[in-house]
């Protein structure tokens, strides 16, 4: 038997005016687009905005770690703020905290300043993001909860992985990296507005644990040290470097005691680890690594290969994105229609988008230092697609079967897993790509010697060409010579980018496999709890309450 939706009543209320109900669900998208926003300023904009603070690559790192540390702890402290404040309420001040954040940003170049504004808008982006999820499930009815859910992908998911990089480069290219931060301001006020409007029920969330202060700062200490890891060690050789190795270690260390603390705090930490006892919750959170590490990965990859071997500009690299934007919204309505409508189990679209992501980046990795916009569109497109079906299942698997008590505390950690799996993807991908870099250079470079005759027929021609364009015989030899060893370095980077996008598809080959494994494990190893789990479930759900707010 199906279990009941959580908050009925405030499902009823949401079902008898529908155009409250559209205008919360626009308000929480307006407030994921903010994230959105915030999210990937740093992909197109990093040259920009670090020469304009004249900050050093060490000193720059920090707001990329500040940021994606808090947005992880923001994701885990969401369900403690919902258990104690109205959740729209906890939305509204988010998204405000995000847009006066992001407000400021546009008017400072102060590296010191921005990074608080960084940290700021990390918090509030994580806090958004899961707040609006829950808040999605919580009030609305569970049949709609398909097509909800790809509404609120396409904002929190859809927009930073296709959208932003297209508008961003365009305002680099135009204007400046502070109208990428100005933006947000205006798309925060609209959304707060438009959450205010909306009649939300006051929902009776479960009471919350105790406030959990030793389990919050080690939680903090270890994902800013992984953080900066991940996002760091490329740079500086990993372990070679003693303060990665340390990082690593203290990061660890901070991890586990972390996990010891929840442990042995009886269900009162920032952890629940009853969510656990829900074989689809599992599953769906072990997938989220290997969906992180495709979507992050790949959003890496293309923008960087368009920016630095074919030396597209960043309105360029960024409209190469866009049009899958329209394949990853077609594909998420798709399966929310047959998932909703047809009454398709989530899981049977996984294999699709997973096949679909394997032949967009097996067609990626085919690129030359030739190829354009039009030869890799069929991949870019493919790709949209595949995440569409991959991620919108996953996010019904995951969240289907949890109860009102820990519904937050799952999507907080089902956010926490992607991110990481995001990090670790782009981090790999990184070290592949440097170390493929040197390695092509010398496997090349050996084979451009002076005596070899294609050599002397390449310096040659080159040296006549410049000839004819006004340069003198010394002067056009030393710049034939440059040339010729810039060929190298292209089609150096070249293979090396296409080794990563066959890494991804390798990924993918390796992975699926894994995964049907551990969902026949699971399935056969069901236990007692999770027996009872849907008796619970239907339990909380008959006690949660929900009355409409003063309207």
């Amino acid at each position: 038997m199906n279990a009941p939706g959580p908050g009925a009543e405030g499902a009823a209320l949401i079902e008898g005016r529908s155009l409250q109900g559209l205008l919360l669900i626009i308000g929480i998208v307006l407030a994921a687009l903010t994230e959105a926003f915030a999210s990937s300023v740093l992909a197109l904009g990093r040259n920009d905005m670090q020469g304009d603070t004249h900050a050093t690559p060490d000193e720059f790192a920090w707001l990329d770690v500040g940021y994606t540390a808090c947005k992880l702890i923001g994701f885990m402290s969401t369900a403690w703020f919902l258990a104690r404040i109205q959740p729209r309420n906890v939305i509204i001040v988010a998204t405000l905290v995000m847009g006066l954040a992001c407000g400021m940003s546009a008017f400072t170049a102060s590296l010191d300043l921005l990074t608080v504004l960084r940290v700021l808008q990390g918090l509030a982006g994580g806090v958004l993001l899961v707040g609006g999820q829950a808040l999605i499930f919580i009030v609305c009815p569970r049949g709609q909860q398909p097509v909800l859910q790809a509404l609120f992908a396409m904002g929190a998911v859809v927009a930073p992985a296709t959208l932003t990089p297209a508008l961003q480069g365009w305002l680099i290219d135009s204007q400046s990296w502070t109208w990428i931060f100005f933006s947000v301001l205006p798309l925060a006020l609209a959304a707060t507005g438009v959450l205010l409007v909306a009649g939300v029920p006051n929902v009776a969330l479960p009471a919350a644990p105790r406030s959990d202060a030793v389990g919050m700062l080690l939680a903090f200490s270890s994902l800013a040290c992984l953080t900066y890891v991940l996002s760091q060690g490329s740079r500086w050789d990993w372990f070679a470097e003693p303060h990665i190795l340390g990082a690593t270690a203290v990061g660890v260390a901070a991890l586990l005691l972390f996990l010891g603390h929840q442990l042995l705090s009886n269900r009162q930490g920032l952890l629940d680890f009853s969510l656990f006892r829900c074989r689809d919750f599992t599953f769906a959170f072990i997938v989220s690594f290997v969906a992180g590490a495709a979507l992050f990965g790949s959003a890496y990859l293309i923008p960087a290969f368009a920016l630095s071997v074919l030396a597209f500009t960043p309105t360029d690299a960024g409209l190469l994105l866009l049009p899958s934007g329209a394949c990853f919204i077609g594909a998420l309505l798709l399966a929310a229609y047959l998932i909703q409508a047809r009454g398709v189990a989530p899981f049977a679209t996984v294999p699709f988008g997973i096949l679909m992501i394997m032949g967009a980046m097996w067609m990626l990795s085919g690129s030359t230092s030739e190829s354009g916009a039009p030869d890799m569109m069929a991949g870019v497109l493919l790709r949209g697609l595949g995440l569409g079906f991959l991620f919108l299942s996953i996010t019904l698997i995951a969240f289907g079967k949890l109860t009102p008590e820990n519904l937050a505390c799952g999507i907080g950690l089902f956010n926490v897993g992607r991110q990481l799996g995001g990090l670790m993807g782009v981090a790999g991908l990184q070290t592949l790509i440097d170390q493929q870099l040197a390695h092509n250079a010398a496997v090349l470079g050996a084979h451009v010697t002076a005596g070899a005759t294609t050599v002397i027929e390449r310096l040659g021609s080159t040296v006549a060409m410049l000839q004819g364009r006004g340069l003198d015989t010394l002067a056009a030899g030393r710049a034939s010579l440059a040339l010729l060893g810039r060929a190298v370095s292209g089609q150096s980077a070249v293979i090396a980018f296409d080794v990563a996008f066959t890494a991804v598809v390798l990924l993918f080959a390796v992975a699926a496999p894994l995964l049907v494994c551990i969902k026949v494990l699971l399935a056969r190893h069901a236990t007692g709890p999770e027996a009872k789990y849907p008796v619970q479930v239907q339990r909380d759900h008959h006690d949660l309450r929900s009355e409409v707010s003063g309207k």
